[in-house]
């Protein structure tokens, strides 16, 4: 329990942090005030059920029409004070949901935590961010909301409610109980009390595995969606390779995942709903049956008697919060749990154990490039192909050649600083970065947003973002600049789109380029065009290229081939294609 104390404090104070925490603090008390407002009403009805009966028995027509109107003006009370509260509860809501995803994607964004928490990479990886981050924030301030709201209201109305069934309940109980008299003062007010925590005990028994149920079920239903997800990205593969049956076999095991569980977690709550729903009920009725033997001595009037019932009521009912709840409360803990988990990865990945991190990097003396004693591993300790020492001078280009999975990326994201798990160090020119991918991604706000991020085009200007459109061969496309993401990129072929990804070189104009096969869905003559213009546009930049073509455009370039890991010893430097060193 204090585990969970303390991860829901962690995230309501989170949630209720920044510039706007007064605004957010003075809406909660007033919408609790509103509650409290609320249970003021209840117990002014419980009040009015004594008068109304009184005068239905008596027969006094005028009194209970005028108890009629005294009803509807309580009833418009309540109704306000819910209405206005309801209003108001769900502006704080959004607030502190904007604040809470805000701390949340502020952490997941930091030191590329996104990057390192991914599946085979961190020995804690985080499954389903996207859920995390969108559901789980929005189903934790909703939660938290209502039931620390309910929790404080529904102990001010048990204190109020108490004090009413405590004044009604000077009729003891009095029986015989093998041959010894008992007298129980007050029985109204500790028959409530043992009524409830009996029934609370048997429904956190019954009710215990629908916690962990519910935190799977929310797991296999964010596992499905990825995969549907993953259907929709590789639409043109599963088409071309008619692979219809096995995206379908592919899902339909997700799916099952999902009613595996669904199954499990319904039985859960049939189990737990044989005990509550026959106590909805009964607690409705217990306390009318408590005080018949009161009414029927002559004690009680009818109005006294619903009157006292009403009260015993709303007192087992205020009680009643954790057996109501408890399918609710079983959720808050599940998504506190996994969005407080996703903070402690974010904020500290797991890295395997036992697998050195010893890659240092620093600038490089003259404004080149240059590595030594580099070796690189996989985040589980293998061992990826002997990278040779090489300096490069400024201006120079790097050919990482090699075939398909010997570590050319690798070593690229080691390169731009992504990579940590080998040794040695690198050393880069000072200055802006921009590393481009074989395959750019489709931004969903356009074109315009692909060619200048990682700015806005605001920032770059529609001149500038025309003009490296034109450089890259897609002055053809202009007029897609204005049309949503999906629109924008129809149509765009891999050659296509990563000539937009290109576009950027032209509007960062970086210090350092790496090209990670950025060119591969290009013909020959194409990529020479284009490579040719990106030295002309950047003479001083230090560009790394992988790729399985020689970059002869680039000018002047090393060659840096990566071999399989199974030499003893470091791989000689080999001479380029321009003469130089590698």
């Amino acid at each position: 329990m204090r585990t969970v104390l303390a991860r829901i404090f962690r995230l309501t104070r989170l949630a209720a942090s920044g510039p706007g925490a007064p605004v957010a603090l003075v809406l909660y008390a007033v919408v609790l005030g509103l509650q409290f407002a609320a249970v003021w009403v209840s117990v002014q009805l419980i009040n009015w059920f004594k008068v109304f009966y009184d005068a239905l028995e008596q027969r006094d027509a005028a009194e209970a029409l005028l108890q009629v109107g005294h009803f509807a003006l309580l009833t418009a009370a309540s109704a306000a004070c819910f209405i206005t509260g309801d209003w108001l509860r769900k502006r704080l809501q959004m607030r502190l949901r904007e604040r809470l995803t805000a701390c949340v994607l502020e952490a997941w964004l930091a030191n590329k935590a996104y990057w390192h928490l991914r599946p085979g990479f961190s020995a804690q990886p985080v499954d389903n961010p996207d859920q995390r981050i969108a559901e789980d924030c929005r189903k934790f301030i909703e939660r938290l909301l209502i039931e620390t709201l309910d929790v404080i209201s529904n102990v001010v109305a048990l204190v109020s409610y108490v004090a009413v069934l405590w004044s009604l309940s000077a009729v003891p109980l009095s029986f015989t109980l093998f041959g010894v008299d008992v007298e129980i003062a007050r029985y109204m007010v500790w028959a409530a009390f043992l009524y409830v925590a009996v029934s609370s005990l048997m429904t956190h028994l019954l009710g215990r595995p629908v916690k962990g149920l519910v935190f799977q079920q929310e797991r296999r239903e964010a596992d499905f969606r990825h995969a549907l997800v993953q259907l929709r990205e590789g639409t043109d593969e599963i088409a071309q390779s008619s692979g219809e049956e096995a995206e379908r076999r592919r899902l339909e095991r997700r799916f099952g995942e999902i009613r595996r569980n669904w199954h499990r977690l319904i039985r859960a709550e049939v189990i737990l709903g044989l005990f509550v729903q026959p106590y909805r009920q009964t607690v409705f009725r217990i306390p009318t049956f408590l005080a018949l033997p009161a009414y029927f001595a002559g004690n009680l009037t009818l109005g006294g008697l619903m009157q006292l019932a009403q009260s015993f009521v709303n007192t087992s009912t205020s009680l009643s919060w954790f057996i109501f709840s408890y399918r609710d409360l079983a959720e808050f803990v599940a998504v506190s749990e996994r969005l407080d988990g996703l903070l402690a990865l974010a904020r500290h990945p797991q890295t395997p154990e036992g697998v050195p991190q010893a890659v240092t990097r620093g600038p490089a003396p003259g404004g080149g490039l240059a590595l030594r004693g580099v070796a690189l591993s996989t985040p589980q300790g293998m061992r990826l192909a002997p990278v040779p020492d090489v300096a490069l001078r400024p201006g120079q280009c790097l050919w990482v050649a090699g075939p398909s999975g010997v570590g050319k990326s690798t070593l690229l994201a080691a390169l731009s600083g992504l990579w940590p798990f080998g040794e040695g160090r690198i050393s880069m020119p000072d200055g802006p970065r921009l590393v481009l991918p074989q395959a750019p991604r489709v931004f969903p706000e356009g074109l315009a947003h692909a060619a200048s991020y990682p700015l806005e085009p605001e920032e770059v200007g529609r001149e500038a973002i025309e003009a490296a459109l034109r450089e890259v061969g897609l002055g053809h496309k202009l007029a897609a600049l204005d049309l949503p993401g999906a629109e924008g990129f129809a149509g765009l072929s891999m050659g296509e789109r990563q000539r937009l990804a290109l576009a950027r070189v032209f509007i960062h104009r970086p210090a350092v380029l790496i090209l990670d096969e950025a060119t591969s869905a290009l013909d020959a003559r194409s990529e020479v065009d284009l490579l040719a213009r990106l030295r002309a546009a950047l003479p001083g930049a230090t560009i790394i290229c992988a790729a399985h073509r020689p970059p002869e455009a680039l000018g002047d370039y090393v060659t840096l081939h990566l071999t399989a890991p199974d030499a003893d010893t470091r791989p000689e430097p080999e001479l380029s294609a321009t003469g130089a060193l590698a």
